[in-house]
């Protein structure tokens, strides 16, 4: 582990740089936090996680949090966002769960969605009156609940325009999720399911420069080490483009907001941190972490920067569910896995819900992983909590796996 500064940089090397990011995202090592405290602690510190309603093995942030919480299970997050209200479902990198708290800071996104789609002549909105009266009568309605099969452009495809009015009325915060069956949401006026006072904040950012300086914060500390290139990471921020971004990044360092740090092996490249997660390097410097396994979301905060991913952990990764099934080079809903602190395997697992049976359909070891026992020992961990987290009533193995061998180390879990 190296660190070095002088007067106009901080240089770390890469396991340094990994490290910093695992610390930074609560895995290393993962599941050292616990229950719905646990998870409002993680949410606390990243502020969103990304939603994505494809169930495999758990929805996305299902999988996010599984890695994080030891015994994590999907009605913990449920209760937090549908009872406790502690969550809420939102968009900020895309579709995604944030801290209810965070509301207000969130409006600046809402007018722009009434600016878009609360045109009075536009289609979707020539139905509101009916979803909003309806919803009044009796309560928490999903599309199915609407009658009239009239359809409409949306940003999937056709659509009806009942489904796009609720869609609409959600963006622009009229409606929030009361509930979901499965992954169909249950909507409900915003003004039943969260405090009116917290409805009533203004803004807290009072300018388009103060939001954009909130928002570039808060994306860095759901990443924890950040680069500057442009890409998905940054999707979200209003009105900041690749050259406005860099200039933002280099004032924050100027206001000493923002730290800039060198990789050694990285010659040429800064990336940022926020200084007040500076200490973590001393913590990282301090302690050798106990070496566990994890198996990570694809659409996990960890991941959400894969130029970056590629650069600290040598690892490159594209999830291919929507690839053409014979462009594939993993499979449909492959999981990264996590060893200590770099990437070990990859895992094309599958859940039949009504058997409660985990199937491991394939398995790739990254080149040049030599697994030894302390290794196998951690993933047999691994895999034992994700059946607890999955309730699953047992574990096989493809035919396909099978004929590859090198299985011992995942005999206990037969």
């Amino acid at each position: 582990m190296i660190m070095s500064q002088n007067s106009n940089n901080f240089t770390i090397d890469k396991q340094t740089a990994r490290r910093l990011v695992l610390t930074c995202q609560e895995l290393l090592p993962p599941r050292t936090l616990k229950g719905k405290a646990g998870v409002k602690k993680f949410m606390a510190r990243v502020r969103s996680i990304q939603f994505d309603p494809i169930n495999v093995v758990g929805r996305n942030p299902d999988l996010v949090l599984q890695s994080r919480v030891r015994d994590f299970h999907p009605r913990m997050l449920d209760e937090l966002l549908y009872q406790d209200r502690t969550l809420v479902d939102n968009w900020d990198k895309m579709a995604s769960l944030s801290l209810t708290e965070d509301w207000p800071y969130f409006s600046r996104h809402r007018s722009r969605m009434q600016d878009i789609f609360g045109v009075p002549a536009e289609v979707v909105m020539s139905l509101a009156p009916t979803v909003l009266g309806q919803i009044k009568r009796e309560g928490p309605q999903s599309s199915l609940d609407f009658k009239g099969n009239e359809k409409t452009d949306w940003g999937w495809g056709p659509t009806r325009v009942s489904r796009a009015a609720l869609e609409g009325l959600f963006k622009m915060g009229q409606l929030g999720v009361h509930h979901r069956v499965a992954n169909r949401r249950y909507f409900d006026l915003i003004e039943n399911l969260l405090p009116k006072d917290l409805l009533e904040t203004p803004d807290p950012n009072q300018s388009m420069a103060e939001y954009q300086t909130w928002h570039m914060l808060r994306r860095i500390g759901s990443m924890g080490l950040v680069h500057p290139n442009a890409g998905v990471q940054w999707s979200g921020i209003q009105g900041v483009k690749s050259s406005q971004r860099r200039q933002m990044l280099d004032q924050l360092v100027e206001k000493e907001i923002l730290f800039p740090i060198e990789i050694q092996e990285l010659t040429g490249q800064e990336f940022y941190l926020r200084c007040e997660d500076k200490t973590l390097l001393n913590k990282i410097k301090k302690v050798d972490p106990v070496r566990e396994a994890a198996l990570i979301a694809p659409l996990d905060n960890l991941l959400w920067d894969r130029k970056t991913l590629s650069r600290i952990f040598d690892f490159d990764y594209r999830w291919e569910v929507y690839t053409p099934k014979k462009k594939r080079k993993y499979g449909y809903y492959v999981l990264p896995v996590l060893y200590g602190d770099n990437f070990c395997a990859r895992v094309d697992p599958e859940f039949d819900k009504k058997t409660r049976i985990l199937t491991v359909r394939n398995w790739w070891w990254e080149d040049g992983v030599k697994p030894d026992q302390e290794m196998k020992d951690a993933l047999q961990r691994c895999l034992e909590d994700f059946l607890v987290y999955l309730d699953a009533e047992g574990i096989r193995y493809s035919k396909t796996l099978l004929k590859k061998g090198d299985l011992e180390w995942l005999a206990a879990l037969c």
